[in-house]
């Protein structure tokens, strides 16, 4: 089993920036990909980026220049920093854990929310 908890959410102006972190604890060798999905309010959640341990990187067309994701593997961690934020960006932010790109593990999630 892998345990996900997600920290960094919170508000934020339109404009400004935020950095999402997951620690994953627990069975870690069975972990290839981590990586981030949200839900925004009337939409389907969706995928949002991914890092491999190779180190491949991938990030939903609609945030690429804007987010970046980065993975320490000493620390089990990956981040999302999150940068030019708008409205669209708002909602809750779910990490997640697999050893295949689809998601094994998930984390409880984290509200972002871009208002001024």
């Amino acid at each position: 089993q892998v345990r996900l908890v997600e920290s960094g959410g919170g508000l934020v102006q339109p404009g400004g920036s935020l950095r999402l972190s997951c620690a994953a604890s627990g069975s870690i060798p069975s972990i290839t990909y981590m990586g981030w999905y949200r839900q925004t309010p009337g939409k389907e959640r969706e995928w949002v980026a991914r890092a491999g341990s190779g180190g491949s990187r991938k990030l939903l067309d609609s945030v690429k220049g804007r987010f970046t994701i980065s993975r320490d593997g000493v620390k089990n961690t990956v981040y999302l920093q999150m940068s030019r934020l708008t409205s669209e960006d708002t909602g809750a932010y779910y990490c997640y854990a697999g050893n295949t790109i689809a998601p094994d593990y998930w984390g409880n999630g984290t509200q972002v929310t871009v208002s001024s």
